[in-house]
């Protein structure tokens, strides 16, 4: 009789696009969320926790064709009497869940609704550098409210967002523009002559692209390029650095120059963005002019709330969710340096991004609800920080209590159960207790700032031992004999002054 097929053993791997978090890295995202979420409680807003799964249909975006029906998410059909169930799928952001939970609470919510959310979300994308399939977001949004007094409060929470988890002004800059504005070059743009790149065809009927959108996509690169780069890629193409040619849209020279008045608009102050803004738009865009209107309020509103230009900024560069956003767009950038992979300098770039979309709720009551919002990348942030120097890579580990003698575990407990109703982190050590210093070894991998030593001799005197953990790695690392003798990094203490020691020695790291 043939031995049954051994098993093979899984593969101890997380899978491509996923990533594990440890220690430092989750509890220093649990305080960055802690402190946002402070700020978006401080300005009124609720918190919501939605459902990570959502059917396709609710999520929209991603709705499915017929031959892909989990294009771009995490998807699956449940299973029915007929075969034919419901398509579930993660979400793949905090807005879409949002948009179904208003349309199906509406009545039992206030209007306007203003919430908050964090957490998971996930993207069935290719991966790379950076980019995974998983990651969290932080978002807030007022659903039912008209007025561009709401997107101008989300761009100041926005602000003290960044300055509560410590990016100080000067580091970063909320930009905004508007769609409206955007519309409204656009017509501009199609109202001048349109090129023919053969008789009687325009370049978008020839070449085959939406032309707006190829425009639209040329402006977001404004920074990178260059007033010239972006009259090149809208016109016959450039060179980039590398030497490959770039295909431009194939504008006419007159809608270039429409684009790029557009783009050169931003000024010294907010007050000449918009006064440059309403001369390209007057008289020739109502949508345009309208665009300008609320920027110009926006600003206002702003500025008598004490946000000027230091912090938030109007920029007509700004390009977000062509298909998406309908009023003010805004994000957040970090304007500091830092060194890429390649060891070259590079400004860090965006955070958050949000902006007005009012027709998101419309899908499902057919009725357009006003909404605007933001959404914070917390892991972005976190990195920013890492790189500033600003935040440390390793968390302080507990106080280590050693076991020099297993039979007395209760007294190991007992000092370990005063330390921790004293608010300090502590465990005793439940390791193989018989190699003293493999329990050190094992409070260095810990990062622990203090270890307590009790001992037969110790107990019988009343006494215990303190190594502080910290001070004696700085000695080792820099002192010399003399002052490795003068600051011994261990030290015998009365029992009873166990814990005001230990406190005074985290006192003194801090």
């Amino acid at each position: 009789m043939a031995k049954p097929k051994k098993q093979p053993r899984p593969k101890a791997e997380t899978p491509k696009g996923f990533r594990d978090y440890f220690g430092a890295e989750v509890s220093q995202r649990a305080a960055m969320l802690r402190q946002i979420a402070g700020v978006y409680h401080r300005y009124g807003f609720d918190a919501l926790e939605s459902s990570a799964v959502e059917t396709v249909e609710a999520l929209g975006k991603f709705l499915p064709d017929v031959d892909r029906p989990n294009e771009g998410v995490f998807a699956w059909q449940e299973a029915d009497e007929t075969g034919n169930g419901d398509w579930l799928a993660l979400r793949y952001d905090l807005t879409a869940p949002l948009a179904r939970v208003y349309a199906q609470h509406r009545n039992d919510l206030p209007t306007p609704y203003r919430r908050y959310a964090m957490g998971p979300v996930w993207r069935n994308e290719k991966p790379g550098p950076g980019r995974f399939r998983q990651f969290y977001q932080c978002d807030a949004d007022t659903v039912g409210a008209p007025s561009v007094a709401a997107d101008a409060e989300i761009c100041a929470m926005l602000a003290d967002c960044l300055e509560e988890v410590g990016i100080p002004r000067g580091d970063y800059v909320v930009r905004v523009n508007n769609r409206k504005v955007l519309n409204g070059v656009l017509q501009i743009m199609e109202a001048n002559v349109q090129p023919s790149w053969a008789e009687g065809e325009t370049n978008s009927e020839l070449r085959g692209f939406d032309i707006e959108a190829a425009v639209l996509r040329t402006m977001d690169k404004y920074d990178k390029v260059g007033a010239e780069g972006v009259r090149q890629l809208l016109g016959k193409g450039r060179l980039d650095e590398s030497g490959a040619f770039i295909e431009g849209v194939g504008l006419a020279e007159d809608q270039i120059s429409a684009v790029v008045d557009f783009l050169k608009s931003r000024s010294d102050s907010n007050e000449n963005t918009l006064d440059n803004l309403w001369s390209v738009v007057a008289g020739r865009s109502e949508v345009g002019m309208t665009g300008v209107t609320e920027l110009r309020e926006i600003s206002d509103l702003l500025l008598a709330q004490g946000y000027g230009p230091d912090r938030i900024v109007i920029d007509p560069s700004v390009v977000r969710g062509l298909g998406y956003y309908t009023g003010p767009v805004f994000e957040a950038e970090l304007t500091f340096e830092i060194l890429d992979e390649k060891g070259r300098k590079r400004q860090f770039g965006s955070v958050a991004g949000g902006g007005r979309y009012d027709d998101l709720v419309k899908r499902f009551t057919g009725q357009e609800v006003p909404a605007t919002g933001v959404s914070i990348g917390v892991d972005r942030l976190l990195a920013a920080l890492h790189a500033k120097g600003r935040m440390q890579s390793h968390d302080t580990g507990p106080v280590v209590v050693t076991v020099m003698d297993r039979e007395r575990m209760a007294d190991y407990q007992a000092m370990v159960g005063e330390l921790r109703a004293a608010g300090i982190r502590a465990e005793v050590y439940l390791g193989n207790p018989k190699n003293f210093g493999n329990q050190l070894k094992y409070a260095d991998k810990r990062n622990s700032p203090v270890a307590v030593i009790e001992g037969g001799d110790e107990k019988v005197r009343g006494v215990v031992q303190i190594k502080d953990l910290i001070l004696g790695a700085q000695i080792a690392e820099n002192a010399t004999l003399e002052e490795w003798k003068e600051r011994p990094s261990q030290f015998e203490v009365p029992r009873a002054q166990l814990v005001e020691k230990v406190r005074e020695i985290l006192g003194g790291q801090g």
